[in-house]
């Protein structure tokens, strides 16, 4: 049967399984830490302890290992609340809860989302001597706040945290502001060789399908991620302009996007990487913790929208984000904004797809034909793919001309599967009647249905060009294997491959209506 399958055919069948692969690939064999839930409060995993120990890591050059510490580590000394977060820092000076207060990321049982939790392998503002007798007292000596609770004002509101050792005093300055930016100034009474980080990432949103672990965005410009389970070893980025942990859709990080930041990713537990910057006797840099919205990290910096992560496909992935949230401020509705994404991007192939149909409308026509040479000349390859090859070009047929927007649309498809995949704007975004939410699986499967359906329909009115019915069968069964694979799909997506798919149907009619036009032109003038 595969010496019979037609070229269009077979890169259909490859693209079709590069997807099914893909998919697959991403959803049981990428490694990841078991998930904490958005739909599971973390505060149940954050009771303080009377006695515990501060998180190793892999010893290095440069960062000394936190020693082994007891008493009350997770001791609350100043809490901080805005309208959209809450902050607490413990006695080592350290952000060792971070709660969002937004309606949209609270459980269904009214609980807050978690982002920073004391049991973390490493938290926010955690200072690290390379000196190991300084470091060991830095993880017993507790910090006083100048203010044990702080409302953060629009301008922005400080805290004053001071911690003395026995060679010198840290003094660290916060200011924090509404959007989840804050500034830090750490300052030393004695100059003494220090690495402080902005914490591991977050684990409220983990999956297998979207990346999760250390991003950061060097001198250059340039992104480098390190997946969890993927650290190899100390990494020095020097002048690095970002410096992020992130899951899919919340992220704490440090940046200094002028003079940069002297980083290192650590090694810890399970080969995750453990992010630090390397400090100074007088230090300032900004952070963030917070959700990955495009909306408010633009605001801060446009350069801060870099920490969304697409992958490969983030050449293609970003202007469509643009385009989808310019449709969204027209539309006021993320999935109208998605159907109308999905026709400006059709509108956008439409030439290329044209060309693409009345090249398998031509091939149909030919198939007779093109029987009646294998008849004549099956038993002689050479000599049917020569006659077969004058009979294209005689007739203006290309056999490869059905299969090149199918090419096309597969990157612009995987840069939508990341986009929608990653976008947090689409987390608890209505479209219509059931659709509650556009990030998850619809709950009743009525989008993977109609996606299912209209892919049958626009295969029964696209021309074909089957000589095997082999062929025709493998092909009437990938309507059901995709509507399958998309019943645990985001909506979001499903959405997308839907409208696409009645895009297609649109354009065949008129293509389908053209040359019926034209073979009755034909028999007129005969």
């Amino acid at each position: 049967m595969t010496d019979k399958l037609t070229p269009q055919v077979r890169i259909i069948l490859a693209t079709v399984l590069s997807f099914l692969f893909f998919a697959l690939y991403d959803h049981f064999f990428i490694p990841k830490n078991p998930p904490l839930t958005e739909t599971t409060s973390l505060e149940q995993n954050a009771t303080p302890t009377t006695t515990t120990s501060a998180p190793e890591v892999t010893t290095s050059v440069d960062v000394a290992a936190a020693p082994m510490s007891s008493g009350k580590v997770n001791e609350i000394i100043a809490t901080i609340k805005a309208a959209g977060y809450e902050v607490q820092i413990d006695r080592l000076g350290r952000i060792a809860k971070f709660y969002l207060e937004e309606g949209k990321y609270k459980a269904d049982n009214g609980e807050r989302f978690q982002l920073i939790d004391a049991s973390q392998a490493l938290l926010p503002l955690e200072i690290r001597f390379s000196d190991k007798a300084i470091n060991e007292d830095a993880f017993v000596m507790s910090y006083s706040a100048d203010k044990d609770t702080v409302d953060v004002t629009e301008n922005g509101s400080s805290i004053v945290l001071t911690q003395t050792l026995s060679n010198v005093v840290v003094t660290k300055t916060i200011t924090f502001f509404p959007s989840g930016r804050y500034d830090l100034h750490v300052k030393l009474s004695t100059p003494k060789e220090y690495f402080l980080s902005p914490g591991f990432r977050p684990s409220l949103a983990v999956d297998s399908y979207t990346f999760h672990g250390a991003l950061i965005k060097k001198a250059d410009g340039s992104i480098k991620t390190i997946d969890d389970g993927s650290a190899k070893g100390d990494e020095h980025f020097a002048n690095a302009k970002i410096v992020a942990g992130a899951d899919k859709y919340y992220t704490t990080f440090f940046y200094e996007l002028t003079k940069g930041l002297e980083s290192v990713v650590s090694v810890g537990k399970e080969k995750d990487p453990l992010l630090f910057v390397k400090g100074g006797d007088d230090f300032k840099l900004s952070g963030y913790i917070g959700p990955k919205e495009h909306l408010k990290l633009h605001a801060i910096n446009p350069e801060l929208t870099d920490v969304i992560e697409y992958g490969f496909f983030t050449f293609i992935s970003k202007p469509l984000f643009s385009l989808l949230a310019f449709l969204h401020g027209i539309f006021g509705n993320w999935g109208w904004a998605i159907v109308g994404m999905t026709i400006i991007v059709r509108l956008v192939l439409y030439p290329l797809t044209y060309k693409g149909m009345v090249s398998m409308n031509k091939l149909k026509e030919l198939a007779p034909k093109v029987k009646e040479l294998q008849k004549k000349y099956g038993d002689d390859k050479q000599k049917l793919n020569t006659h077969m090859m004058e009979l294209y070009k005689k007739n203006g047929a290309n056999p490869m001309g059905g299969c090149l927007p199918i090419l096309l649309q597969i990157p612009v498809f995987f840069a939508v599967y990341r986009v929608l995949q990653n976008a947090i704007e689409l987390k608890g975004a209505e479209w219509i009647l059931w659709v509650n939410d556009l990030a998850i699986k619809d709950p009743y499967f009525i989008l993977p249905i109609l996606m299912g359906i209209t892919m049958f329909l626009h295969q029964r009115i696209t021309p074909t060009t089957f000589t095997d019915p082999m062929q025709e069968k493998i092909m009437k069964f990938l309507p059901l294997i995709f509507t399958f694979f998309f019943v645990t799909f985001p909506a979001g997506l499903t959405l997308y491959w839907f409208t696409n798919n009645v895009a297609s149907i649109v354009q065949q009619f008129y293509v389908n209506k053209l040359f019926a036009k034209k073979h009755e032109e034909i028999k007129v003038e005969k």
